[in-house]
């Protein structure tokens, strides 16, 4: 047994350091992590900042739209299917292209 004990001795000795440098080792490695994904989260924050005011600049154009021309959107935008009806329907005078005069 006291054999035993004088061998394990040194052999804890031995691994304190190693487990020692493991663990800095370790810390070092989770540190790096974190900064990483620090930087990644910093990233996309700084591209949904973008995208937002991206966003809130096309709201304020449609708000002004609205206020500034009032409610006729409406009524402009019927008149539009109203001609784009005319267009598709062939309404209208035939302009006799294939007949020409002769001068």
């Amino acid at each position: 047994m006291e054999g035993y004990l004088a061998l394990m001795i040194p052999i804890i000795a031995m691994m304190i350091p190693i487990v020692a440098i493991w663990t800095k080792h370790q810390q070092k490695l989770a540190e790096m992590q974190i900064g990483s994904t620090a930087e990644q989260t910093a990233e996309k924050a700084a591209q949904y900042a973008t995208h937002i005011q991206r966003l809130e600049d096309r709201v304020q154009v449609l708000e002004r739209i609205v206020t500034d021309r009032g409610y006729d959107i409406a009524t402009q935008i019927e008149a539009l299917r109203d001609q784009r009806r005319v267009d598709e329907g062939g309404a209208g005078v035939p302009l006799g292209l294939e007949k020409k005069e002769r001068v």
